[in-house]
């Protein structure tokens, strides 16, 4: 069994959203944990990230004792979900990086115009 853990903005509809989305679609193989950013427990994770991942505003996962972010946090999260989905994970990564950060920073900026939410 694969132990992940995601920590997403908890205030945000779109993070939220796609944490509801993962749950229904996790692969019976793999132990995903769900944390928001501003918990206690997301915050005691954050705190033992190296300083230049501390301070950044993006959704992390934490797979295999590895922290990823931006874009590579979000294919990471194709490997926690059943093979239909896993299978693109490979295709993803053919796009260049600079690619995919753009695309995730775009949506990025205008996920709190879907709406806020209090945890």
């Amino acid at each position: 069994m694969t132990a992940t853990t995601l920590l997403i903005d908890a205030h945000c509809v779109m993070c939220n959203g796609l944490a509801n989305f993962l749950k229904k679609r996790v692969a019976s193989s793999t132990d995903l944990t769900i944390y928001g950013i501003q918990s206690e427990e997301g915050q005691a994770l954050i705190s033992d990230f190296p300083a230049r991942l501390q301070a950044i505003d993006s959704v992390y996962v934490i797979r295999n004792g590895r922290v990823y972010v931006r874009s590579a946090a979000s294919i990471r999260l194709l490997l926690t979900m059943r093979w239909y989905y896993a299978m693109w994970f490979p295709v993803a990564w053919l796009i260049p990086l600079p690619l995919r950060d753009a695309g995730y920073w775009c949506v990025s900026k205008i996920r709190h115009r879907f709406g806020r939410r209090e945890p």
